[in-house]
C-alpha cells in the first residue's frame, strides 16, 4: 500500500520560511516516477506548486518560482518543499503527490488528475 505522509507545516509570518517534507512508502520498484506538491487555499480550487522526477528535473508554477524549491532524497524516499519569502496568499493545505511510470519532465507541473497517490495534506498558514 502506497503511503505519503507530510510533515513540517504550521504558522509563519509573511517573509518567513518553512520546509515541508513528504515520506513516501509502499511504492513499486519502478525507477520512473514523478512526485510533487499541490495546495488548496480556503474557498479556492486545488492548484499545482512544483514537481520533480526521478532524474531530478523540476517544474514550478509561476506564483512560487524563485521562492520555493523542491528536492528529493531517493535513499530516504522523501520529497521536500523549501518555501521562502512566504506571503499570505501561500496560506493553504499542501498535499504531497506521487505516481510511478509517469514522466513530469515536460516543462510544467502535471495536473492534479495525473497523480494517483496523495498525502492527507498539511496546513500552512502565513500571517501578514
Amino acid at each position: 500500500e502506497v503511503q505519503l505522509v507530510e510533515s513540517g507545516g504550521g504558522s509563519v509570518q509573511a517573509g518567513g520560511s518553512m520546509r515541508l517534507s513528504c515520506s513516501v512508502s509502499g511504492g513499486p520498484s519502478s525507477t520512473t516516477y514523478c512526485m510533487g506538491w499541490f495546495r488548496q487555499a480556503p474557498g479556492k480550487g486545488r492548484e499545482g506548486v512544483a514537481s520533480i522526477d526521478n532524474w531530478g528535473s523540476t517544474n514550478y508554477e509561476d506564483y512560487v518560482k524563485d521562492r520555493f524549491t523542491i528536492s528529493k532524497d531517493s535513499a530516504k524516499n522523501t520529497v521536500d518543499l523549501q518555501m521562502t519569502n512566504l506571503r499570505s496568499d501561500d496560506t493553504a493545505i499542501y498535499y504531497c503527490v506521487a505516481d510511478w511510470e509517469m514522466s513530469c519532465s515536460s516543462g510544467y507541473v502535471p495536473l492534479d488528475r495525473d497523480f494517483v497517490y496523495w498525502g492527507q495534506g498539511i496546513q500552512v498558514t502565513v500571517s501578514s
